[in-house]
């Protein structure tokens, strides 16, 4: 009700019936039942999970009537796109909305940018552009609408926002076909509410009537609301449901890596049993061992000048004051140069992050907006045990980091990147590399690691 008593337009979440409520035929969930369904039947990727379908919840109604922390505008990359979920976001917001977008300088396909909410019931507005969809270019649109959804999500866990509101990112006018893209959408927010989503409360579908059906029809694939229907949806599921966060898989960039690579499979068996490997074949100096300067340190410490515990806090504000510098700047222009990525897992599980040499101009970029963009890209990368594989091929003398940026890397990031690396690969290195720098023993990715 507004102040004159005359009812609200808007819709607050927490009135909505999640999609977990709206199951009517129950399966028996006795002990002995549930026993008797996972030993007699093949489980789906997507398990049946109470709490996480209490967590989503299925509206035919427009997103920018709801009331959340906030809410998906899907626009294109100059974030003037006139198609009927931005043009209501913009009607409702009011023309302080505009003005802000103007600082954002547009929106890279696949990326999430913040802003106000202004006059609306949601406090905030994350801005998403989905890609043009041409069958050709399949894989990479499919890439890019779930970096989309990853995105938003992801900017809405580091603002700790509660509940999302959700339109249809695909717009009909970038020729995504409906189904295709509603698959993206359900699992991989299904995968990020698994992974990361404690502190999300409500993510809200919005659609309009002619979406509605598509979405009855799928959500019961990703989240299915009893065990008899996660047995009955398994069937229906599509040959590629993405990885573990939810991601396309593109066999053709899944780099395959063994623990000791060049080493007889007998002697990789015997220590398969924990990760325990002697990595004294990388390297015993500093660098390899990604240590620093403990003499410099050690002098300061008995000099009285700073505690352990003064230089871990100095540390710390210093690298955060990087991160949210990182998070509020453009770095589309570096972003663009596809320097660094992701790329599957190694087959220990752990995160493989590609370096493409060539890809790095370093006398025409900025070097302090290239190390910005890395601390944006690894910051919730290196939270748990990752490797980097490092591309030399076909680098000239325009493409090699100095030392000294080298060192500011390393000084700058957090002890986590540090504790986290467990093993850097240099593929096709020269000889001035193995000169110049520390050398890590390489070899090109083949299906035989």
């Amino acid at each position: 009700m507004d102040p004159l008593g005359a009812p609200s337009q808007f819709v607050d979440v927490d009135t909505l019936p999640s999609w977990g409520d709206s199951w009517e035929d129950e399966l028996d969930t006795s002990d002995t039942a549930a026993e008797t369904f996972q030993e007699n039947t093949i489980r789906s990727p997507f398990l049946y999970n109470k709490n996480i379908n209490g967590k989503v919840v299925l509206w035919k109604g427009d997103v920018a009537l709801l009331n959340c922390t906030a809410i998906v505008n899907t626009s294109n990359e100059n974030l003037t796109d006139k198609n009927p979920v931005s043009e209501s976001i913009f009607m409702l917001a009011g023309p302080d909305l505009k003005e802000d977008l103007h600082k954002l300088k547009g929106c890279r396909t696949g990326e999430a940018k913040l802003t106000k909410g202004f006059n609306l019931a949601a406090r905030f507005i994350i801005h998403t552009v989905g890609p043009k969809y041409k069958s050709r270019y399949r894989t990479a649109a499919e890439s890019s609408l779930y970096s989309c959804y990853r995105n938003v999500l992801q900017l809405a866990k580091e603002q700790s926002m509660s509940s999302v509101g959700f339109c249809v990112i695909n717009s009909a006018k970038r020729g995504y076909p409906l189904e295709d893209a509603t698959h993206i959408a359900l699992r991989t927010v299904r995968r990020f509410l698994e992974i990361h989503g404690e502190t999300i409360e409500k993510v809200v579908f919005a659609v309009s009537e002619l979406e509605e059906a598509t979405y009855q029809k799928l959500l019961p694939l990703y989240f299915p609301r009893s065990l008899k229907e996660e047995c009955r949806s398994l069937p229906y599921l599509p040959a590629d449901i993405g990885n573990a966060e939810g991601e396309p898989v593109v066999p053709e960039r899944q780099i395959r890596i063994s623990e000791k690579p060049g080493a007889p499979e007998d002697s990789q068996e015997e220590e398969a049993e924990g990760l325990g490997v002697d990595l004294s074949f990388i390297g015993s100096h500093a660098f390899a061992r990604m240590e620093g300067d403990i003499d410099k340190q050690r002098r300061l410490i008995l000099q009285g000048q700073l505690s352990e515990a003064a230089l871990q806090k100095q540390h710390q504000r210093n690298y955060n004051r990087w991160l949210c510098q990182a998070r509020s700047e453009d770095l589309s222009d570096i972003a663009s140069l596809k320097a660094l990525y992701q790329t599957g897992v190694d087959n220990c599980g752990r995160t493989v992050m590609v370096v493409v040499g060539r890809n790095i101009p370093v006398t025409l970029i900025d070097m302090d907006k290239a190390l910005l963009y890395f601390i944006h890209v690894m910051d919730h990368i290196a939270v748990k045990e990752y490797v980097l594989v490092y591309f030399h091929t076909l680098t000239s003398e325009y493409n090699h980091l100095d030392s000294d940026f080298l060192k500011k890397l390393y000084d700058v990031v957090d002890v986590k990147y540090k504790r986290n690396l467990k093993a850097v690969y240099f593929v096709h290195p020269t000889f001035r590399s193995k000169e110049n720098g520390p050398y890590y023993p390489s070899y090109p990715p083949s299906p035989d690691l």
